[in-house]
């Protein structure tokens, strides 16, 4: 079954990380991630831009308007994504604990929907 693993961290707290420990942090989601591409269940994954390059699109009325930024104000932002086949619900979550983010921020684990249309 496809999930798709949410990072979300306090950006603030990671620039306020010394950048050792930012580059150590980093290096250990990488090597995590190699680990499950090896095992066949990494799918994808990818860290994201800082909020602030953020565009959030909106269509009201058939008109569309961008914003800069998130769509809404909260105290962690997504930081990146890890999309996973595993056997369960069980499995994905034993997947995000064990992501480093996890431990600064949290991992939101969401079932995939199967459109059928690959």
């Amino acid at each position: 079954m496809k999930y798709l693993c949410l990072v979300y961290v306090e950006e603030k707290i990671l620039h306020a990380m010394p950048q050792q420990e930012r580059v150590a942090l980093s290096d250990e989601s990488m090597a995590y991630c190699e680990g499950l591409r090896k095992q066949g269940q990494l799918l994808a994954a990818s860290p994201l831009h800082p909020v602030e390059t953020a565009t959030t699109v909106r269509v009201r009325d058939g008109k569309a308007s961008t914003t800069d930024g998130p769509f809404a104000e909260t105290k962690e932002q997504l930081g990146g994504f890890l999309m996973i086949d595993v056997r369960d619900l069980n499995d994905a979550i034993r997947v995000a604990t064990q992501f480093p983010a996890a431990r600064l921020g949290c991992v939101e684990v969401r079932p995939m929907k199967e459109l059928g249309c690959a």
